[in-house]
């Protein structure tokens, strides 16, 4: 698997398959080789703190941790099933309220068993990252060494 189309198509794949990804109506916005850009939009009964608008950490932490599976999934070296081993966000400001979240994941590194990730999120603002991650998944790639 070499081309963007199928690198998109493994990623809505992958996407489609989990419920919660359904719920939160993500979508594949890019997959590349160890890349993948997701999305979600805000949406009122995602909101964290009804006073503010601001969407719940939990919506964003499922989008980062889905961007990172995904982009392990589109890695060169691509696994043909993977799991979250080790995700730590930090969150660095509110998302603006009413805008669309965007997670870029980037898988740097992959042993025999495990793949690095990092990855941000933002908001349409441009006002810096919302969020960003580091995460390690883990591998298997049946019966393929």
């Amino acid at each position: 698997m070499t081309d963007a189309a199928d690198r998109n198509r493994l990623a809505l794949q992958f996407i489609s398959a989990l419920p919660h990804c359904r719920a939160l109506s993500m979508r594949v916005d890019e997959a590349a080789d160890g890349m993948a850009v997701l999305s979600m939009p805000w949406a009122e009964e995602l909101v964290g703190d009804p006073r503010t608008g601001v969407i719940h950490g939990g919506a964003i932490s499922a989008l980062m941790d889905t961007s990172g599976g995904a982009a392990v999934l589109c890695h060169p070296e691509a696994a043909v099933s993977t799991a979250t081993m080790d995700l730590r966000i930090d969150y660095m400001r509110a998302a603006t309220p009413r805008e669309r979240i965007t997670a870029r994941a980037h898988c740097h590194h992959v042993t025999r068993s495990v793949a690095f990730v990092r990855a941000e999120a933002f908001d349409e603002s441009g006002d810096g990252p919302v969020a960003v991650a580091n995460g390690a998944f883990t591998i298997d790639r049946g019966d393929r060494t």
